[in-house]
């Protein structure tokens, strides 16, 4: 028993020392790079993060019509990310209502403006162009500026693109693009009108110079309204009586095909457009497609990203 003792203890004072030993040696960086060089190397081989990229941030009102929303909407959002491949294409709507509903209805989480701005921040995006689809510059359009402008401190490039019409060039193009997606109603005896939404903002405005618009460019059968403003559904009615129009082709001057489409103007109630020109006496055919369906707004919208990021 002595003798097991004896090496026990002759083991475990061997162990101690080869500890010991081991303790003393100093583990040397296997590199020559000085500390800087180090860490510029590791941020080179470290791969980019997406959140790095420019960021086009599209702001739409929204709408809680699924099928509407992808092919407007999610038609522009597209056509921008093809037109600008090294952008990353982020949305965010403006109608807190709709992002609700979607939220609620849908498990859809959608950004707001104010969301979608600290999402750029929080993931270090240094370069930003905000590209709204709001028709014109009325109050939704004033509130979108308001809302991101006290971000624009935290970031390196900071855009931001125009509505739809603007220049005398975007009332033309929105001429040539709505009248070429209605050519085949475009027959002798038929009004092709198209509903607004409308606003006391003074950009209500809009209308009436895209009415004139039209007139100058020889589309006589067109007729411009809106539904909260000027002109009134019973001014275009006038207008329309006026002509020697028996059917009416009824369209949304708006990017999606949403609830004023679908109720305040396709819709069975009395008050809807199109039961006020039945009511009157004209056939009437309602077309339930947003402007955002269409693929030559879609360039103007291409055109403003392209004119703030040049600016």
């Amino acid at each position: 028993m002595k003798q097991y003792k004896n090496i026990l203890v002759i083991a475990l004072a061997l162990t101690f020392v080869l500890s010991l030993a081991a303790c003393g040696k100093s583990e040397k960086p296997t590199s020559t790079d000085t500390p800087e060089e180090t860490t510029a190397n590791a941020l080179e081989s470290a791969p980019t993060s997406e959140a790095m990229k420019p960021v086009l941030l599209v702001v739409s009102f929204g709408t809680s019509y699924n099928e509407s929303r992808d092919i407007t909407i999610g038609a522009i959002e597209k056509a921008l990310a093809d037109a600008y491949p090294d952008y990353e294409v982020r949305r965010a709507f403006t109608s807190q209502i709709i992002i609700d509903i979607l939220k609620e209805r849908d498990k859809l989480e959608i950004d707001n403006v104010t969301e979608a701005m600290d999402r750029l921040v929080a993931d270090g995006v240094k370069d930003v162009v905000i590209q709204p689809t709001h028709v014109m510059n009325g109050y939704e359009y004033d509130d979108v500026i308001a809302e991101v402008t006290p971000y624009k401190d935290k970031f390196d490039s900071f855009k931001i693109g125009e509505p739809l019409l603007i220049s005398d060039e975007d009332y033309d193009d929105v001429v040539s693009a709505i009248t070429t997606q209605t050519a085949t109603y475009d027959v002798e005896g038929t009004a092709i009108v198209f509903m607004g939404h409308g606003t006391e903002h003074e950009a209500n405005a809009t209308y009436a110079k895209l009415q004139q618009k039209l007139i100058d460019a020889g589309h006589n059968n067109y007729f411009v309204g809106t539904v909260e403003a000027e002109p009134t559904v019973e001014d275009v009615l006038a207008m329309v009586q006026a002509s020697d129009a028996k059917k009416v082709v009824l369209l949304p001057l708006m990017i999606v095909a949403g609830d004023h489409a679908n109720n305040d103007m396709a819709g069975d109630e009395e008050d809807s457009w199109k039961s006020v020109f039945e009511a009157n006496g004209f056939e009437v055919e309602c077309v339930l497609e947003g402007l955002g369906q269409n693929t030559a707004i879609h360039q103007i919208y291409i055109k403003h990203v392209k004119a703030a990021i040049e600016q």
